[in-house]
């Protein structure tokens, strides 16, 4: 039986995947096996030692304690791509309340005598707007939502660009053949009159986009924001707004300088608040944290490496996380050589500062090789699973 704990509500769909004859799921519970999260801030959070995993219903893990976990030997799950459509669809409604300034349309009539038809046909001349086909957009951000969002905008005849120097074989694929290159951000914001960021808040994108960046961009270009406050910086978009320079500012993180401004439409966080989202979220975290417990697989960890080995009836399991340094697989193997554990399969894996082995034998492991495996200097945890059933 495992334990887990939630710490928000997370969708029953989701937790479906967590069968209750193997599952408790409680949000007060003492000792659980794995946390799922959407938006708690775990930092200040004593997190017990039984804790093994970590999974949240969504995208971004700011919110977690990410580094200390990876210290623990404790994986942390996220669900990459199961809100993008949600945020796609936001971005584009974002692009189209720019260019026909919705806002500022809605403002207005709300400050007349809806009535007087004079005063209706008089006042719409200040809020003419544009078309999106043949205007530029660039994204920079390649994941499952810049793609989503790179596509839209090419079907919708827009003239599409994107930047992204790690993107992924898998959605190079999933790319429209009609989205062009770009070398680097400064070519990319020098040709784009639409820009949108889909790309995680770490110290090399905070302020990704700033008043140097800004300059490049045509005069009444439109910057969208629904991935993380931080990446643009707040008080360029506003200067660059009060001097004409930028026409919109459309973003998903509201502050008290960014609402007061008439040519910014801040959202309160909506991006990924669809229910199909969070029911995503709550399926694909539920999946990857049940599919860990059971039989050490990682998919979709941000600190771990992507790790699959298929199970073997009758074949118990070690999972070992470990500092990333040489030597460590050597002294794993001689441990269990030396209680004559025959080694049926075996995967080693490593990611930054992290590696993750998980051995297959074909005869039961004694706790105590678990015990002599903690010991290794440079082994974060340890797990011993039963072979899986026939």
């Amino acid at each position: 039986m495992y334990r887990i704990q939630t710490l928000n509500n997370i969708s029953p769909r989701g937790l479906e995947h967590l069968p209750r004859d193997r599952y408790e799921v409680a949000s007060e519970i003492s000792n659980p096996d794995a946390i799922l999260v959407r938006s708690y801030k775990m930092h200040d959070m004593e997190i017990p030692e039984t804790v093994r995993a970590i999974g949240r219903a969504g995208a971004g893990t700011n919110n977690i304690p990410v580094e200390a976990m990876s210290e623990r030997g404790v994986p942390v799950f996220n669900a990459p791509g199961a809100n993008a459509n949600a945020v796609k669809e936001l971005v584009v409604a974002g692009m189209l309340m720019a260019a026909r300034n919705i806002p500022q349309a809605l403002r207005f009539v709300e400050s007349i005598d809806a009535d007087d038809a004079k005063a209706v046909e008089d006042g719409k001349k200040k809020f003419a707007g544009y078309e999106l086909p043949d205007r530029s957009l660039g994204v920079i951000g390649l994941g499952a939502i810049g793609v989503r969002v790179a596509n839209a905008a090419y079907d919708l005849g827009m003239k599409v660009t994107g930047f992204d120097p790690k993107m992924t074989v898998e959605n190079a694929w999933l790319l429209s053949s009609g989205v062009q290159q770009s070398v680097s951000v400064d070519e990319l914001c020098a040709n784009s009159q639409f820009l949108t960021v889909h790309v995680p808040l770490i110290e090399a994108t905070q302020n990704l986009i700033n008043a140097e960046r800004i300059k490049l961009m045509p005069k009444g270009a439109v910057i969208l924001n629904f991935a993380r406050g931080g990446i643009v910086d707040e008080d360029a978009v506003l200067a660059a707004l009060d001097e004409g320079h930028l026409h919109a500012y459309i973003c998903d993180f509201p502050s008290s300088k960014l609402k007061a401004h008439d040519k910014v439409v801040a959202l309160p966080h909506l991006g990924a608040s669809t229910g199909e989202a969070e029911e995503n979220c709550a399926i694909m975290v539920a999946r990857q944290v049940r599919d860990f417990l059971e039989n050490g697989n990682v998919t979709n960890s941000v600190n771990f490496p992507e790790s699959v080995l298929p199970r073997v009836e009758n074949e118990p399991r070690l999972c070992i996380a470990n500092a990333n340094v040489p030597n460590m697989v050597g002294q794993i193997t001689t441990a269990l050589a030396k209680h004559d554990l025959n080694i049926a399969d075996m995967l080693n894996k490593s990611r930054g500062n992290v590696a993750y082995t998980m051995v297959d034998v074909d005869s039961d492991i004694p706790e105590s090789v678990a015990e002599e495996l903690r010991a290794i200097k440079g082994v974060l945890s340890v797990r011993l699973l039963d072979a899986p059933a026939a």
